[in-house]
């Protein structure tokens, strides 16, 4: 059975290559609409705790922040990262001479 990742699916291995790629960046993206998901339901229910326990500091703020932080570099690799390339990867040797 021809899989996605298959490289019979392609006669040149560079194809083969970029579909695996594709294959990962669309993984990372699904995994970061179930975090997003999570972050808001698990947030949401820390804020209506801080405002049934006297809405005092918002302590809930730290966790929006940090988890935030994380959650933005999850997009970052997802959505912005590209692959290192074979003209990557000569460019480095030839700036190492």
């Amino acid at each position: 059975m021809v899989g996605p990742l298959d490289p019979a699916d392609s006669h040149e291995p560079r194809t083969a290559l970029k579909r695996e790629w594709a294959h990962e960046r669309l993984e990372k993206k699904r995994k970061l609409r179930a975090d997003f998901a999570a972050y808001a339901v698990i947030n949401a229910f820390l804020i209506v705790v801080w405002a049934l326990t006297g809405a005092g500091y918002f302590w809930p703020g730290w966790v929006l922040g940090g988890w935030g932080v994380f959650l933005l570099l999850d997009a970052w690799q997802a959505y912005f990262r590209r692959p290192i390339t074979e003209e990557d990867i000569d460019r480095e040797l030839r700036s190492m001479h």
